[in-house]
């Protein structure tokens, strides 16, 4: 398949500004909506986990420090390899514990599909939470979670021995990986219940957590985000 990538998308920090070439940013002061001023240092500090976001006012030498709860987190930046609206390219798989999935069968389902392998280190970091948001989902039988590896049945098996990952595993899926020309690591894609892309997205950022949990609850509703 050529050279791999993985990508990790570091959040950065917010800034709404009347014009950013004008402000001297060591001249800003930060506050809190109590009015506590922030150091320089601490403020940046916190804006750079992609949490906080600093509104400058018109005088471009006052600031606002906000801490952005999972609604307010800005969107992930979509990924190169789908568009969102148009329809998910068939395919046939079977995981490794046997169970086969087809597109076509899955129609009038929520499909959660994850691009992934061993050795990228983004998508062994987002496994405990989207192992969280499959439990979540445990009784619904509306939504499906297939994780589509790189690697080999058995390097699967020993790293899912000591890792769980709860969706459900399908091994050698560089094919597939290559027929949707995916090659950033990890890469998450919902399919809604025509089978139309509803979300994607490449890498892990602050926002990808959150704007998965959110686009699954659109798709199974029947909305657009």
């Amino acid at each position: 398949m050529g050279k791999l990538f993985y990508l990790l998308v570091f959040s950065v920090m917010s800034i709404n500004t009347y014009s950013q070439e004008a402000i001297n940013w060591e001249k800003v002061v930060v506050r809190d909506s109590t009015g506590n001023v922030y150091p320089t240092a601490v403020w940046q500090r916190l804006a750079q986990t992609g949490r906080y976001q600093i509104q400058v006012g018109a005088d471009r030498v006052s600031g606002t420090i906000r801490y952005l709860n999972d609604n307010d987190l800005p969107k992930p930046e979509p990924s190169k390899f789908f568009t969102s609206g148009q329809k998910m390219r068939p395919f046939s798989v079977t995981d490794i514990n046997g169970n086969k999935f087809t597109l076509a069968e899955l129609t009038g389902k929520v499909v959660v599909l994850n691009f992934w392998f061993i050795n990228c280190g983004p998508c062994r970091q987002e496994i405990p939470r989207l192992n969280e948001i499959v439990n979540n989902y445990a009784n619904n039988k509306d939504i499906v979670f297939i994780a589509l590896a790189l690697d080999q049945k058995a390097e699967l098996i020993q790293f899912l021995s000591g890792f769980p990952f709860n969706y459900h595993i399908v091994d050698n899926g560089g094919y597939l990986a290559q027929q949707n020309g995916v090659g950033l690591f990890p890469t998450h894609v919902i399919i809604d219940k025509k089978g139309n892309v509803l979300f994607h997205t490449s890498g892990l950022s602050i926002s990808t957590i959150p704007w998965l949990r959110k686009s699954i609850e659109a798709a199974l509703a029947g909305k657009v985000i």
